[in-house]
């Protein structure tokens, strides 16, 4: 049986919520693509996003958080990688920074993960409602391309639990930043041009 498919009502994204809470995995609509999500200190669920995506599990996987409250309790960062991050959140782009209080098995056994808090209602309400970071991941089979409707989520991740309808999303992943050297690193240019992080960058490491 493939996963349900629900618009994204308060009511399906408190669904939703539960789901996470009780070790599930959720494709959530973003502001760059659809996201497969479970609870980012869950090692069981994290275990189960590497094999439904059939991803190696050497390549670490990101999270989301809702508030910058969250984002201090998970990672560390010093005053200038704040000053970058506050020119770009809520938005596209994913900050690689120390990490504190994170299973192992998320990032490959790395000390650093990639974070962001997306520019989304739903993904927001979302990560409220679990209360913990999510795994944000594109909702897709390694190698293929990431789908733009929930209907083409099923057909790559039929065995994901519960699918939110954010209709169509032909969007671009999310722009990398490595704020764990200095200067910061731009490791991958999506949907934010790396030529205004780099101007951000430019301006605070001066």
């Amino acid at each position: 049986m493939g996963a349900l498919i629900q618009c994204c009502s308060d009511e399906a994204i408190k669904a939703a919520g539960q789901i996470i809470r009780d070790g599930g995995l959720v494709v959530y609509p973003t502001d760059t693509l659809y996201g497969l999500g479970c609870s980012a200190l869950d090692e069981e669920a994290v275990q189960r996003v590497f094999e439904v995506k059939k991803r190696d599990p050497t390549n670490p996987l990101s999270i989301a958080v809702c508030n910058l409250r969250m984002l201090r309790r998970y990672t560390s960062f010093d005053s200038q990688a704040m000053r970058v991050m506050e020119c770009f959140l809520p938005g596209p782009v994913t900050f690689v920074l120390r990490k504190k209080a994170l299973p192992d098995v998320l990032t490959g056994g790395g000390g650093s993960v990639g974070v962001r808090i997306p520019e989304s209602r739903v993904a927001l309400k979302l990560i409220m409602e679990v209360g913990v970071p999510i795994v944000s991941t594109s909702a897709n089979i390694s190698g293929q391309a990431p789908p733009e409707t929930a209907d083409e989520v099923m057909a790559q991740l039929p065995e994901v639990d519960l699918i939110l309808d954010g209709g169509k999303i032909a969007g671009r992943g999310s722009t990398i930043i490595d704020l764990t050297t200095c200067p910061p690193r731009i490791l991958r240019e999506g949907a934010k041009p790396a030529w205004e992080v780099a101007a951000v960058i430019e301006e605070v490491y001066q």
